[in-house]
């Protein structure tokens, strides 16, 4: 990541590494070519490759730092996952805002300076603090592993289908003190088998039971995928209308674009009230350890994407009343008289949403996925989350697909943002978000955590 910016950082200092700059104000500017071309797609796809590192890593590594044999110990991980995602709120908080300023004003060498500063002091502190860190080394790849069963278990079903094959059993002595093998997918179980012919690929009774466990919750890592969804919505089309309202807060107007700010804001407020009030009291109303249980903190997450639809409807009805009433249904250029704190509204729930759901996400896939594969588990959350994204722009395209032949309209496309059936669409999401939610409780209710009787 830090020799990602530090590439972004001598190109936008240095004029020699940039395009030419345009000759006026309506014409297009050059894009990037050759030798500059390359050095920015460097610079880029170091920092994407740094950061889904850095992301995939971290939740495992600062939970694996606490006693999770203890009380006091589960508890303070639950406390670091609240504020792992308080953090990443009040990063990404400073960027929309601060530093965006400063790059809006000061130039983007300014902005890739100062995030470059951060990430050498962020690593500076990281290796003075590494003789601290209780560090788990990985005995094997947790992919490897994964591969290795599925392909044992096929390979093994495959041949015993066959008559002319010998399957012989793993010796009780190969399995002695590793327990018995569960009874849920028993597909996997072959995969211990020993056949002449798939030897090398023979698993033990502990690998099956890993790779059955991260199966089991893929399921519900894929819940979340509606709910990024619903993220993607609210950061493109609530934009578009926050810029035809009124955004001013007193003598200051607000960029339409800095609206996602407030679920940042929210969720920097809401993560301590969340763990120094609300789950203390919970924890004395229900007299248990978590207070809530991870899978219902998820739900309760998911739940709030289904309000923050609803809402966004309801709002949208609202906006479009006020356009009809001023009469200014026609001409989408003139600001409306109705505040943009209304659009706020529904990233107050989104917000929730969001710390719910992926601070739940990461405590329970981390309690639950076995110890080889807890950085896995961790960075499959981030993979449902660019899943939703580009589940966003399917459902878009679909939507005005299939309204453009129905009624020859789209519903989400034009020139003017008042004739968009946005309030449809949110219903839709909403809808959507609703099943999304009954699909989680199958799954919650199928599923049952470690350490019960699973046989």
């Amino acid at each position: 990541m830090l020799d990602g910016l530090i590439l972004l950082t001598i190109q936008a200092h240095s004029h020699a590494l940039q395009p030419l700059a345009c000759e006026s104000v309506t014409t297009l500017c050059r894009e990037v070519s050759g030798g500059k071309a390359t050095l920015l797609y460097a610079g880029l796809y170091l920092v994407a490759l740094g950061v889904g590192g850095c992301k995939g890593s971290l939740p495992s590594h600062g939970a694996e730092q606490f006693d999770e044999n203890t009380s006091s110990g589960r508890k303070q991980r639950s406390t670091f996952f609240n504020y792992f995602v308080f953090c990443l709120s009040s990063g990404a908080l400073v960027a929309v805002t601060f530093v965006v300023w400063i790059e809006d004003n000061k130039g983007w060498e300014w902005g890739f300076g100062i995030s470059t500063i951060s990430i050498s002091v962020s690593i500076l502190i990281f290796l003075a603090c590494s003789t601290t860190y209780i560090n788990k080394i990985p005995s094997r790849s947790p992919l490897a592993t994964i591969f290795k069963v599925l392909i044992a278990a096929s390979f093994n079903n495959c041949f015993k289908r066959n008559s002319r094959c010998v399957v012989v059993k793993e010796s009780a002595v190969e399995n002695k003190g590793t327990g018995n093998l569960t009874n849920t997918l028993k597909f996997l179980n072959k995969a211990i088998e020993n056949n002449t012919r798939s030897s090398s690929i023979k698993c033990t009774l502990e690998q099956v039971e890993d790779v059955k466990t991260v199966l089991k919750v893929l399921p519900i890592f894929g819940c979340s995928i509606m709910l990024n969804c619903c993220l993607a919505q609210l950061s493109t089309f609530s934009v578009e209308q926050a810029a035809t309202m009124n955004t001013k807060l007193g003598s200051f107007t607000v960029p339409s674009a800095s609206l996602p700010v407030f679920p940042l804001v929210f969720i920097f407020i809401l993560a301590p009230i969340y763990d120094h009030i609300i789950i203390p009291f919970v924890r004395k109303v229900t007299k248990t350890e978590m207070g809530i249980t991870h899978l219902q903190r998820i739900g309760t997450g998911l739940v709030f994407s289904v309000i923050s639809m609803a809402v966004a409807a309801l709002v949208k009805e609202k906006r479009k009343r006020v356009a009809i009433h001023s009469g200014l249904v026609e001409d989408a250029t003139k600001q409306l008289p109705i505040t943009f704190i209304w659009i706020s509204l529904q990233y107050l729930f989104l917000g929730s949403a969001d710390l719910f759901t992926f601070a739940g996400m990461l405590e329970f896939f981390f309690t639950e996925a076995p110890t080889r594969m807890r950085s896995l588990a961790s960075s499959l959350s981030f993979v449902f989350l660019a899943m939703g994204f580009y589940l966003s722009s399917t459902i878009v395209s679909i939507v005005n697909s299939v309204t453009s032949n129905v009624s020859h309209k789209p519903w989400l496309s034009g020139d003017n943002l008042n004739h968009y059936h946005l309030e449809r669409f949110y219903w839709l999401m909403c809808v959507l978000s609703v099943i999304n939610f009954l699909h989680y409780l199958f799954w919650v209710v199928k599923y049952k955590y470690r350490g019960r009787n699973n046989t």
